[in-house]
């Protein structure tokens, strides 16, 4: 038994069936195109997540400064 009941000569002849209709470049290109939407996406979430604590550490200064002019 291979994933969730299919074994592995299934999905050998699966993998056969779409290299026979797509070719090797273009899942190549496919792979490559589908590598680079997961490194944006992934930097995008850290620079995302790096603007927000910095947007958060303005906010505490600004607070900071707030509280001791009263």
């Amino acid at each position: 038994m291979g994933l969730g009941g299919i074994s592995i000569w299934q999905l050998l002849i699966i993998l056969v069936i779409v290299i026979m209709l797509f070719g090797t470049k273009r899942l190549r290109t496919l792979g490559s195109d589908l590598g680079s939407a997961v490194k944006g996406f992934r930097k995008s979430m850290s620079d995302d997540g790096s603007a927000q604590q910095d947007e958060d550490a303005g906010q505490d200064r600004a607070a900071d400064a707030n509280g001791k002019d009263k």
